[in-house]
């Protein structure tokens, strides 16, 4: 099995979503731009946001087993993919990348 990076590219923030759906919160996303973990074995990395995960996780780990090509050459590196958690109100872009 092949090692996966995965880098927090960019995050979005929808205040008028938040403001008409979410209840208020105090504590969201842990994740800062830049940040990255690696993957072994197609696990999921110490540290990473469990919902960020669950997102990516079937991309990780078809990358980790040397598969790519996601969507007939969506990406520009055919080991890679952008993927973003799934939260609907600041969602983060990750980029995953086979190493």
């Amino acid at each position: 099995m092949r090692k996966v990076r995965i880098t927090a590219i960019r995050q979005t923030v929808y205040p008028d979503l938040m403001a008409k759906y979410e209840n208020p919160i105090e504590h969201t996303c842990d994740v800062k731009e830049g940040q990255q973990w690696i993957s072994v074995d197609g696990q999921c990395p110490e540290g990473m946001c469990p919902s960020a995960w669950e997102s990516m996780r079937p991309f990780v780990e078809s990358l980790a087993q040397g598969k790519g090509n996601f969507f007939d050459g969506w990406m520009k590196n055919p080991m890679s993919a952008m993927i973003s958690c799934n939260d609907g109100f600041r969602p983060f872009s990750f980029y995953i990348e086979q190493i």
